[in-house]
């Protein structure tokens, strides 16, 4: 048996859902199995559908391989390692780069995949700490992971997996690691352009042969009457938004984010809320509303206070394109989390603070 195969065996004797994926480059990364589900097995209001991470180009697909450990790069090619200082200072064309670069079936952590295991932890009852405040959780005052990077005579950045077991998301040695603070995490198959919300279908973001370019014609819209994924009304190339009052749009109202079919207030700047208050009014029909639970988006159902642990959501409306990254950083405190998004820089924002993650899924060739 190789040296790689004893080295896969013993990973999955002590974790059974990890494994050791080799890539083109024939180096490794470390990888934990998510298994299908579906949106009523992690959300109250959810139906019997499978959810959108495990879909890609209308084909449904048993599970993924998501990144243990955010993404090092060596020579051009993105690695989940663990004991590294994750790479930072990247853009999100370029975190996709170096994903892909890794071969067939690799590629930037979507939303759709972080979504599906932000509501697993959520239903399992665990939502995971991590180096949210300069090495440590701020809800933890003993604890401390390896430090990687310093700013300002300060902690910022940890090596990856060097946390307290509280720092997985299924509190164990098998979980996927650092989802709450330390970088954030480039998402891809999302983005915001002039306050319309566009995704594309499922989890096709994972495909690489579906572009994710400003202008690509695999960007939709979600129909709020019915969810239904439709073209859409605003482009990054127009001057202003356009709202005919049909598709899912971000309103800032009463200081809370608010899904709706119009925009009253349009701003170019970053605004936010707590997630658990983000609302969808009268003009959000059902199928819409679980669509936008499922990628986590908007808060369960039954949520009337704040089960997300102080997590925020960030958007800015008043622009043409918003990309998205997850999770926060090493200063956010209490409001990073697996629930803690950011939608408002552009998509070549790069700076210490910023990172990525790589998945895999076989299917795809």
């Amino acid at each position: 048996m190789a040296n790689f195969d004893l080295t896969n065996l013993a990973v999955k004797i002590i974790c059974p859902n990890n494994v050791v994926k080799t890539d083109d480059t024939d180096l490794p990364s470390v990888l934990v199995y998510i298994p299908k589900f579906k949106n009523s097995d992690v959300l109250t209001g959810g139906n019997d559908s499978t959810h959108p991470a495990f879909i890609v180009n209308g084909v449904e697909i048993p599970g993924f391989y998501y990144g243990k450990y955010q993404a090092k790069v060596y020579n051009s090619v993105a690695y989940s390692l663990p004991g590294e200082d994750p790479t930072a200072s990247i853009n999100f064309d370029t975190a996709r780069a170096r994903c892909e670069a890794k071969g067939a079936g690799w590629h930037l952590s979507t939303n759709a995949e972080w979504a599906a295991i932000a509501l697993w932890c959520k239903k399992n009852g665990f939502l995971p700490y991590g180096n949210n405040n300069y090495g440590k959780d701020s809800r933890e005052s003993n604890y401390k992971a390896v430090p990687s990077y310093y700013e300002s005579n300060k902690i910022a950045r940890v090596a990856t997996g060097t946390g307290p077991i509280s720092w997985s998301h299924d509190k164990t040695m098998a979980g996927i690691w650092d989802l709450n603070g330390n970088v954030w995490e480039w998402q891809g198959g999302i983005r915001l352009v002039w306050g319309e919300l566009q995704i594309l279908a499922n989890n096709d973001a994972a495909d690489p042969d579906n572009p994710q370019n400003a202008t690509s014609t695999c960007w939709k819209a979600i129909n709020a009457a019915d969810g239904a994924l439709v073209d859409p009304e605003s482009k990054t190339t127009d001057s202003s938004a356009h709202v005919s009052g049909k598709t899912v749009k971000l309103d800032y109202v009463n200081n809370k984010w608010t899904y709706s079919t119009s925009i009253t207030n349009a701003k170019d700047e970053s605004r936010s809320c707590a997630f658990y208050q983000v609302t969808a009014d009268s003009s959000i029909g059902d199928a819409a509303k679980v669509m936008l639970r499922a990628l986590a988006l908007l808060p369960d159902s039954d949520v009337t206070t704040d089960v997300y642990e102080g997590d925020y959501m960030w958007w800015n409306n008043g622009v043409a394109e918003r990309c998205v990254y997850r999770g926060g950083d090493w200063n956010d405190g209490a409001s990073a989390g697996v629930f803690y998004l950011s939608g408002s820089n552009s998509r070549g924002n790069a700076n210490t603070a910023i990172g990525f993650r790589a998945a895999y899924i076989p299917e795809i060739r």
